[in-house]
């Protein structure tokens, strides 16, 4: 007997189980983007807009809902894009059974977001429309159409990217300095797009680095420019610490640039990470009018590094982490002797004088002692100027000519590379001839020693270079400082506190040692 083969037709929509039969209209929404806030690229906007609502509504058969919208936004990362987010939200929720838009491109041009999206919504019965492509997602080879055309996207997207970060890596190779202006404080852009100070702003400049200088930490700027009413970079009331040290360690403030400090990891993610290398940077000397002068800056920074140095045993104060015990090396602090009656005043003494072990014996001080005796040790020191220069430029000139750490570096260096080499071998060695066990990890064992040893080597070496080069800098910085004061005090300076003192180290008997920052010590006596 024949068989008997009946077709039943489809009477619901595969997708969004629907009656096919059905007369409900399909809920269509549009989407426009436009990728910067050009004015050109506003009437482009403006035009998908107009073009979309018209589009949707000429179609009977179709109910609009809206025309979702992005200004000035990437199609390389749907994260950020607030109306494309709301749209598939939407769709999610069933709101839109269609979404109608221009081409692959605007839609996403990161080909795993555009299949991941597309995929989605999908499942939830919302298909989209690509009309320059004239591709339906339902369609059975439009995914494989849709990630054809999103791949091209997100070539287009690379290209133009490693474009622009040509020309930006050309602009700083050519020595060509541009900052965010409207959140740089101090500079202004001027004529030839170079940049020129802010008179008022560089007082603000002026004013955080005399305060760091004087003793006080960045949060205590901080705080200090609240109070005044001084306003950050980008015009917000509360000031940040971060803020504070970014403008004390910022090479531009003493008239340089360093370029590309940081750099884009991935033109899809814009990921962007401080240069440690990875791609060349550019330091450009003398671009523009300084308002902190070399000397100061190059200061700045060595406090900066002192503190750091210090943790957090540093005192926020112009004698702050300055003045150390004779007896156990640590610092002084402030105390506060009769504190409730007319006899108040503040002495230091060493944070450790009553702590556990043995008690030290150095004297406390008040700040008036301190600053008379700091005026005979300068004039002690400036007496003797002369042969204290002399014995400066030649420690400095010492420190400077590393050659005999180099030589040593070098072979130290030479002695890691034999290690890995023979290491290598001893690997291939075992492989070939199946060496025992017992004999490759004696063998390795002496190979891992001789290799960290020599690394152990290698990096007390280099940091011993580095101390010797940063100590050599400091005492031309000294040198420098020194050449700029009178001959004689009469009275406390703090300035000249500030840029020459290294260190005060009070003594048991009574002696005081001033340390200076070209590590010539003059020893006075406290009365």
């Amino acid at each position: 007997m024949a068989k008997s083969v009946t077709k039943i037709p489809q009477t619901r929509n595969i997708f969004t189980a629907a009656p096919i039969t059905g007369i409900a209209k399909r809920k269509v929404a549009g989407y426009a983007r436009v990728s910067t806030d050009s004015d050109e690229q506003f009437t482009s906007y403006e035009a998908q807009v107009d073009y979309y609502t018209r589009y949707i509504q000429s179609h009977p058969e179709w109910e609009f809902v809206k025309v979702y919208t992005d200004e000035g936004i990437s199609g390389t990362d749907t994260r950020h894009r607030e109306g494309f987010n709301e749209m598939i939200e939407d769709a999610l929720a069933g709101k839109i059974d269609l979404i109608v838009t221009k081409s692959v491109s605007r839609f996403a041009r990161n080909t795993v977001d555009s299949l991941v999206t597309i995929r989605k919504l999908k499942e939830h019965g919302c298909e989209c429309y690509f009309e320059k492509e004239n591709i339906f997602t339902f369609d059975g080879k439009g995914e494989l159409l849709i990630t054809i055309m999103s791949s091209l996207a997100q070539e287009e997207s690379r290209s133009i990217s490693e474009n622009v970060t040509w020309g930006h890596r050309k602009r700083m190779a050519d020595g060509k300095v541009s900052v965010a202006y409207s959140t740089f404080l101090g500079y202004d852009k001027g004529p030839d797009g170079n940049l020129v100070v802010n008179r008022e702003q560089a007082k603000i400049v002026r004013l955080i680095y005399r305060s760091f200088m004087e003793g006080m930490a960045p949060i205590g700027i901080c705080r200090m420019l609240e109070e005044r009413g001084i306003p950050t970079p980008g015009g917000k009331k509360k000031w940040y610490e971060g803020t504070v040290i970014s403008i004390l360690t910022n090479e531009k403030y003493r008239g340089d640039a360093l370029l590309q400090k940081t750099f884009t990891v991935d033109f899809l993610t814009k990921k962007t990470k401080v240069n440690e290398g990875e791609v060349p940077q550019y330091y450009v000397e003398a671009n523009h009018e300084a308002i902190i002068p070399p000397e100061e800056f190059e200061m700045v920074q060595a406090e900066i590094a002192r503190r750091k140095k210090i943790g957090r045993a540093y005192s926020g104060t112009i004698f702050g982490s300055k003045i150390v015990c004779g007896d156990c090396g640590g610092y002084y602090g402030q105390k506060v002797w009769h504190s409730n009656d007319a006899y108040r005043r503040i002495v230091w003494r060493c944070n450790r004088k009553y702590g556990q072990g043995e008690r030290c014996c150095t004297p406390t001080i008040t700040e008036e002692d301190i600053k008379k005796l700091f005026v005979q040790a300068f004039n002690k020191l400036m007496s003797e100027r002369t042969s204290a220069i002399t014995d400066c430029e030649g420690l400095a000139t010492e420190l400077e000519n590393t050659s005999g750490l180099d030589q040593e570096i070098e072979a130290t260096q030479k002695e890691i590379v034999t290690a890995v080499e023979q290491n290598r071998r001893l690997i291939r060695e075992q492989a070939v001839t199946g060496m025992p066990t017992e004999e490759f990890d004696a063998r390795a064992a002496m190979l891992n020693e001789r290799y960290k040893k020599a690394d152990e080597i290698f990096a007390r070496l280099k940091a011993e270079r580095e101390d010797h080069l940063t100590r050599g800098k400091g005492i031309r910085r000294f040198l420098s400082a020194l050449d700029a004061q009178p001959q004689n005090l009469e009275d406390w300076d703090e300035q000249a506190w500030n840029l020459l003192v290294s260190r005060v180290i009070i003594r048991r008997n009574g002696c005081v040692e001033f340390v200076f920052r070209g590590e010539i010590t003059i020893t006075v006596r406290a009365a």
